[in-house]
């Protein structure tokens, strides 16, 4: 969820007035981080996942399924388990914007070594065990993205009615504000700051899946509309969704991993960005929201209007008066820049972003692309600030910098060490929908890892216009992606870059064509000439590697389930909860999910995730090679490489200090 300092929450107007002095310091912050750090080499691949779960409770009588709100609860025990056992504990817990969610991450990152592919499965298996002890029976922590029935009435336990009057938080007619998870300030103040900063509730309309009795126009009922904010927000044939929790509720699956230097950082954000919405697609798994269903298969755009904060002004609806921009996107939404010195020449949108910010950065030795990248994070305002955390020391401490840069919840995120740290520069792939399974979310992880490897020692080039990665981020989206959509990717992977005279004489849009999903994982033929395909090169690249049988039993696995989703041959998790629904007896064909659909369909998804029920259509049966730990010999080697690391880590301190 990002920085999660705690304090005394400023409101907005009281946070307003200290904008500038956010974003003065951020930017002294990340100078001097930089200033320190920038020449920093031979970090090791280290990295990690974090799933999001949602604690869902189950009435096998009454025929139920709601959202648990004593999530929270659970998490403080988690929590204390890691405080009491700082060296003994499988997982890190933290907590999320709703009250019935919980993240989990490794206790300790995965490194370079093969076998590391081989525990992330059990790692997750074992965080899931870990909730599941401490829960009732009739509870389960599921990692589904959407939960269909989210704002509808009573979807929660213990329910409550939504507080719309000012005093609420979201002002929300759906979604109370005892959902939001209030052990910790962040995600309230955010709420009603985010709310408060628009000047407006928050407004979300996605289309609706016409079905054969789907009322035509669809409309929502606003009874209780008191502000009569919503029907006038409100579009015909759309579900309408008035609240932050409707997108940050969401779960979403994410990894980050370390780089040797920040120059290979860049490079792999930049090389990553054009996969995130070939990713997003292929993870696809929320067509269902508010109780009804959609004609989308994905979370990503519900997510940036929940967190949309542009005023009238910055959306463009008004003229420039009070404000200073006109932003095109929301703060959640895909990168707009590259910023590696390869990816200049296919940043062929105008990017908004501060010019002082920029010229400052570019006067204290940051060159013009990283500083662009900067300044246009700092186009935004902070929209959570603590009086604590006001006067800070800005050579050890990096909140203020922080506080905008994971408040910008971008497809890829360039993230800088933190303050006094042995972690190095790292790049975070964000855009990649939860599956319902271990075994899913690890074969997602671990493919999106492999392909840094692969790019790196391949040197491949999957560069291509911001504007085309933008257009394949809507694409990706639709209902049915993976089968229905055509995808503009790089027609020729070979590293071909600004200084090579024959790339200069090419123009960039006529190095990508439009491809399938399936022809770009799995290759095929493009313009006549063949296509490689994403993990035909990955297999070339563990036949360069050394991996153990049992690590390359496991990877094969997570490779053909991407290649067979990829393909059609398996469907994604969108497409099947769409047939679920679809042939469900008490569905009416009127794109309306009961609550005995809601109740059979996360009953189903349970027993999915504890392997009772099998789902031949969405995945095969795996015959798991996974293990929690390192074979004893590459242990041995793990350690002694750590050692050296701590040593060289002490002496690099030493000598700074």
């Amino acid at each position: 969820m990002g920085l999660l300092s705690e304090g005394s929450p400023l409101t907005w107007e009281e946070t307003k007035k200290y904008a500038d002095h956010v974003r003065k310091h951020g930017i002294i912050q990340f100078l001097n981080i930089y200033q320190k750090l920038k020449d920093r080499q031979g970090d090791t691949l280290k990295w990690g996942d974090e799933v999001e779960y949602m604690l869902v409770t189950f009435d096998h009588e009454a025929k139920t399924a709601k959202l648990n709100l004593d999530g929270v609860k659970y998490l403080k025990v988690l929590e204390e388990k890691e405080v009491n056992n700082p060296d003994d504990h499988p997982a890190l817990w933290r907590p999320e914007y709703a009250a019935y969610m919980l993240e989990g991450t490794p206790a300790k990152p995965y490194g370079g070594q093969m076998a590391h592919f081989n525990m992330v499965e059990a790692s997750m298996k074992q965080r899931r065990e870990e909730v599941r002890k401490l829960i009732t029976e009739n509870d389960s922590p599921l990692s589904v993205t959407s939960f269909p029935r989210l704002g509808c009435p009573n979807f929660t336990t213990p329910s409550y009615q939504p507080t719309i009057t000012e005093a609420g938080v979201s002002r929300s007619l759906y979604f109370p504000d005892e959902a939001i998870n209030g052990t910790h300030p962040r995600f309230k103040t955010l709420t009603r700051n985010i709310r408060s900063r628009k000047g407006e509730k928050i407004a979300i309309n996605i289309p609706i899946f016409k079905d054969k009795n789907t009322p035509s126009p669809f409309l929502e009922n606003f009874d209780v509309d008191i502000d009569g904010q919503g029907a006038k927000a409100s579009k015909p044939d759309h579900i309408y969704m008035d609240a932050m929790g409707f997108g940050m509720g969401n779960s979403c699956l994410q990894v980050t991993f370390q780089a040797c230097n920040i120059r290979e950082a860049r490079h792999l954000y930049d090389q990553l960005a054009p996969l995130c919405p070939i990713l997003l697609a292929l993870s696809a798994a929320s067509p269902l929201y508010k109780g009804y269903v959609s004609d989308i298969d994905c979370r990503w755009n519900i997510i940036a209007a929940s967190v949309d904060c542009r005023t009238k002004e910055e959306r463009g609806l008004e003229p420039l008066k009070n404000d200073r921009y006109v932003i095109p996107k929301s703060r959640y939404d895909s990168i707009d820049s590259y910023i590696s010195e390869e990816g200049d020449r296919y940043n062929d949108i105008d990017l908004v972003f501060d010019e002082d910010i920029c010229q400052h950065l570019m006067n204290s030795g940051i060159d013009r692309l990283l500083a662009r990248h900067i300044a246009h994070l700092f186009i935004r305002d902070p929209v959570s600030l603590f009086s604590e955390k006001i006067n800070l020391d800005d050579e050890n401490d990096t909140d203020h910098f922080e506080n905008i840069q994971s408040t910008n919840w971008q497809t890829m995120r360039f993230k800088p060490p933190p303050a006094n740290s042995p972690i190095g520069w790292r790049v975070e792939f964000r855009p990649s929908e939860v599956q319902l399974t271990d075994f899913e979310n690890a074969a997602y992880v671990v493919f999106v890892v492999l392909l840094t490897r692969v790019i790196l020692s391949f040197k491949l080039n999957f560069l291509m216009p911001i504007s085309k990665v933008d257009y394949n981020m809507q694409e990706a989206q639709k209902r049915d992606a993976v089968g229905q959509c055509k995808f503009y990717f790089r027609k020729d992977l070979r590293t071909c870059y600004a200084n090579d005279p024959q790339c200069n004489n090419v123009n960039i849009h006529d190095e990508c064509a439009l491809m399938s999903i399936d022809t770009i994982i799995n290759g095929g033929e493009v313009d006549g000439v063949e296509f490689p395909g994403v993990i035909p090169l990955i297999k070339d690249y563990l036949q360069t590697v050394e991996v153990d049988v049992d690590t390359s039993c496991t990877i094969v696995q997570y490779l053909e389930l991407i290649s067979r989703r990829a393909s059609g041959k398996l469907i994604t998790m969108a497409k099947w909860i769409r047939q679920f629904v679809s042939q469900h007896p008490d569905y009416k064909q009127d794109s309306v999910v009961s609550e005995q659909i809601n109740y059979d369909l996360m009953v189903a998804c349970d027993k999915i995730t504890k392997g009772e029920l099998e789902a031949p259509e969405l995945m095969f049966t795996p015959v798991p090679k996974t293990r929690e730990d390192l074979p004893p010999l590459i242990k041995k080697m793990e350690e002694k490489y750590a050692a050296e690391e701590k040593k060289r880590a002490e002496q690099g301190a030493a000598e700074t200090s």
